[in-house]
Order: C-alpha cells, then structure tokens, then sequence
C-alpha cells in the first residue's frame, strides 16, 4: 500500500512553540454581581411607549421663545461727516425759520403803514385791509417791484348812499424813490376791482322814503315803498334800471311804476298811459252785486268797453235775468279789470263810491307827479374823488341777490404821498 501523503498543518503545528503548562484552579474566584433593581408596571408602560418612538440624537441647546429669529447686530460707529452733515441741516433750517419770519413781519409792518396811509388819504372811518401778496416780500421791496397787493375798503361814502365794500387788486407794482425810508409813492401797472353797494345799506340809508330794494331780475332793480294818502295807505312799486353816469359815477331809470290801493284797484301813473284798473276780488264782489252793475252799465263808455251796445245795455238795465245772464259769463270779471277807469271817474265822480272806492284817494293819487314819486325811488353813487384822480373807471354793472356789483378798473396809475 503507498505512503499516505502527510498533512501540510501537521508540520506547520510542529514547528509552533509548546503550550505553557498551567496548574488547575482550586480556589474559586469571587465573582460581584449588582443587586437587582425594582421595576414598577408604569416604568414598564413608558418603556414600551419609548420603544415605540423612533430614536433621535439629544439636544443640548437652551429652550428658545416662540417668535421671529433676532440677530444682535453689533452698534456701527457713525461716521464724523454724517455729524457735520446733520449740524449743517439743523442749522440751514433754523435759518430758513428767521428769514421767514423776518419776512412775514416786514410785509406785516408794510401792510399796517399802507393801511394808515390810505385811511388817511381817503378819510376813511374805519382803516383798509391791505394784503401784500408775493414772496418773499424783501427780495421785492430790494428790487423796487411788487408782484400784487389786494386792497379792501369797507363802508365808502358816495352821495346818497355808502358803498359797502371796495375791492382792488393792484399788480405789477414799481415802486418809486429810496429804500427804506424815502418811498416817495408807487406806480400801478394794472389794476382790478369791484364796487359793492348792498341793499341793506340802501334800504337803511333812503329809510325817510320807506323804500326797500330788491334784486328783480337781470339788470333791474325792483323797489318797494309805501305811501299815505287821504288816511289810506298806498303800497309804491317800481323797476329801477341801472346805468353809467359817465365813468366814475352809476344812476338810474325808474319805470314800471305803480300805486295799489290793497284789495280794490291799481293806479298807475304817467303821461299818456294813466290807468286805474280793479283788482280782481273788487271785480268779483261788483258782479254779486246787482246795483253796482247797473251803475258801470248806466255809463255808456264802460257798457262799450264791457261788448254791449247802447240797445244791449238798456235791455240789461231793465231785465234782471238779462243782466244776470251777463255778470255771469265766464269772462265777465277779466272784462271788467281791463276795463281803464281814470277817464271816466273824472267824468263821473260819483261813480267811485258805487263800486267801492274814496273819491278822496282817488284825487290824492291823481295829484302825484310822476318826478316826485321818482325821486323817492332813484339812486346814484360815484366814486371818491381820489379813485377820479387816479383814473379809474367803472365798467360792467350786475344786480345781484345782495347789492349792486359794478366792476372797477385802471392802468398806469401814478400813486405819491
């Protein structure tokens, strides 16, 4: 039988070094072991509920406050120009403040010495308001030139009446010797204004003729008075029409005039158009009344005007249902207030008291002349002197709901102390 071939490890083991020869252990060793630990069933619970939670790696960092994230940001020195800077502002704008203020109060003081000024010139009770417009009003006075200066006159005196209010607005104005102290006046290059002459001024100063004035639509002025007559009482109506009386001055027409005695009739005088005309009431209460009817169509004149002939008012006269018949028409009563009675009751006076009105009244009325009821009606106003002097005009007059409103204006107008 062939040799067995020998084992490669065998040789490798027989070359390793020989095991240490050890004795056997007869005493024990002491072995310590940890005392047991109690558990309770709640620990076991949260244990297994932990077992449960995925783990995660602790967190060390503090506990922070619910809210945005703040970074500390370390304080920057401001730079040195930024200081300079803000100095330079606070001053420029202290100083703008006292060149400001320096300014309003020399347009103040300007103002106050104008208004002196023109009080004096013009007389006035009252003192002007005088408004320089414009700034700033130093550089201006340096340069000898104003840009504007509005100038309100209160309560002038104008022949009759009082202007309530005078308005100018003077531009463009050159200012004429040294400053400060040597201004020897002003040169005007254009100016503009209004003339106001209220109603309530006209009404109280024209109080002797008990007239009150009113605003009547477009360029009239509607007037309103009252008038004793014979013990009665008479209401004065009037149109008052305006127009220039050259270019300083305002007057007016007066037309539309009429007297009405309350509840029985209108006279209203003049040259060939006298009329005395019924109110509509007395017409009515004339043709209720039999006998007052027979008296109109007893006067032939006044039958013709009311359609009837001679024949026709006769019948009228002697029928009672004919007359009835007639004063009952429709248009009977609108007949008889156009009817014109100022001829006929100075030819049959006694007609006037079968209809229901005082001869006395009548021959009061009939005796006013027309000039003299249109002298307690008529107005006028001119300017002042000084406004002549500098050339001022008026220009466009307007009735208005309080006054009368006429436009002033000029150019070139030289102004010296």
């Amino acid at each position: 039988m062939p040799p067995r071939p020998s084992n490669p490890y065998d040789e490798l083991a027989s070359l390793a070094d020989p095991e240490p020869v050890t004795e056997p252990i007869t005493e024990p060793i002491p072995i310590a072991v940890p005392e047991p630990v109690p558990i309770s069933l709640g620990d076991l619970g949260d244990l297994g509920e932990r077992d449960d939670e995925p783990w995660s790696p602790p967190d060390h960092r503090r506990a922070r406050r619910p809210g945005p994230r703040r970074r500390r940001r370390r304080p920057r020195r401001k730079p040195r120009h930024r200081h300079r800077l803000l100095k330079l502002l606070i001053a420029a704008g202290a100083l703008a403040v006292i060149l400001l203020l320096a300014d309003r109060c020399a347009a103040m003081y300007a103002e106050k010495k104008a208004e002196q000024k023109l009080q004096q010139a013009l007389h006035l009770e009252a003192a002007p308001q005088v408004d320089i417009r414009g700034f700033p009003f130093l550089t201006q006075v340096l340069d000898k030139r104003l840009t504007r200066v509005d100038v309100t006159v209160p309560h002038l005196a104008a022949d009759r009446v009082s202007i309530a209010r005078v308005h100018a607005s003077a531009q463009d104005i050159r200012l004429t010797g040294s400053l400060p102290n040597d201004v020897r006046g002003a040169v005007v290059g254009q100016m503009e204004g209004n003339v106001l002459l209220s109603f309530d001024d006209m009404n109280r100063e024209l109080a002797a003729s008990q007239v009150k004035f009113s605003d009547g639509g477009g360029n009239v002025i509607a007037a309103r008075g009252s008038l004793n007559v014979a013990g009665q009482e008479l209401v004065l109506r009037a149109q008052a029409h305006l127009r220039r009386a050259g270019d300083q001055g305002v007057s007016t027409d007066i037309d539309g005039m009429s007297l009405d005695l309350p509840g029985i009739a209108v006279y209203r005088p003049g040259g060939g158009d006298k009329s005395l005309l019924l109110h509509r009431e007395t017409a009515e209460r004339i043709s209720r009344d039999a006998a007052r009817v027979k008296a109109l169509f007893s006067v032939p004149s006044i039958a013709q005007r009311l359609g009837l002939s001679p024949d026709d008012a006769a019948a009228v006269l002697d029928d009672e249902e004919r007359l009835h018949e007639v004063t009952g028409a429709p248009r009977f009563v609108d007949r008889l207030m156009q009817v014109n009675l100022i001829d006929v009751v100075v030819d049959h006076p006694w007609l006037l008291g079968k209809v229901g009105i005082d001869p006395k009244v009548l021959d009061g009325v009939t005796q006013l002349r027309p000039p003299e009821l249109s002298d307690r009606l008529s107005f006028s106003f001119r300017l002042p002197k000084e406004a002549e002097d500098l050339h001022l005009h008026l220009d466009k007059l307007t009735v208005q709901r309080d006054g009368v409103r006429a436009d002033v204006s000029g150019s070139g107008l030289s102004v010296s102390q």
